[in-house]
């Protein structure tokens, strides 16, 4: 530590949007497949290195992610549109734990605008589909009906928004937020279908924080 020491630890909850697509290889059109997020957040701020609030944050979400398949048919012109008569759509449920961390600029006791950056962690801990007039093709069978092979999911989060701190109530963030798995959900073994099966999240979060320690 070597910029002006602050000892700021704040808790509280978060909420928010997450909008969903998987990366697949071979490749699998998709429409974005929104989800919600939720939870608790931790936060310690350390030190302020020149115009730099720097610190920590912790959180313990419930988030909602998956993939929307889009299927196409030839049109009028010949150029493919979407079926609406074909449908499939996975959602899995995850808890998930990113460490970030905090980096913002601004005023200490009002506006400031902020990075969060680090590693998450995630567990399935459950999971659903539907489907409409799906005839399997190679694809299709690799994915419909089989369950998640690996439950637990990691990768790298990060975004940034401002936050607007009151000397009475607390602080309140309006966050953009953007996770990149490394992990694949499917086994991606070269005896399997798929060599890259993983996640890609935009979230969009409001949270809310208050001081326990100043």
């Amino acid at each position: 530590q070597i910029g002006e020491p602050r000892q700021n630890f704040s808790v509280g909850f978060n909420g928010g949007v997450n909008l969903n697509s998987a990366s697949f290889t071979p490749k699998i059109k998709q429409n974005s497949l929104m989800g919600i997020t939720g939870g608790l957040t931790a936060r310690y701020i350390s030190e302020k290195y020149f115009a730099m609030i720097c610190g920590a944050q912790v959180e313990l979400n419930i988030s909602q992610r998956g993939w929307d398949e889009l299927f196409e048919v030839p049109g009028e012109n010949g150029e493919p549109v979407e079926d609406p008569t074909r449908k499939y759509t996975r959602k899995m449920t995850y808890l998930d734990i990113p460490f970030l961390a905090h980096l913002a600029f601004g005023n200490e006791k009002g506006l400031q605008f902020f990075i969060n950056a680090g590693p998450q962690i995630g567990l399935l801990i459950g999971e659903s589909e539907s489907m409409e007039n799906i005839t399997l093709t190679n694809t299709q069978k690799a994915v419909y009906g089989d369950k998640i092979q690996n439950k637990f999911d990691y990768g790298i989060a990060g975004g940034g928004g401002i936050e607007f701190r009151t000397k009475k109530v607390g602080s309140f963030l309006l966050e953009g937020r953007y996770y990149f798995a490394l992990s694949d959900f499917y086994s991606t073994t070269k005896k399997d279908y798929f060599s890259r099966a993983a996640h890609g999240t935009i979230t969009v979060k409001l949270t809310y924080l208050f001081d326990l320690k100043k």
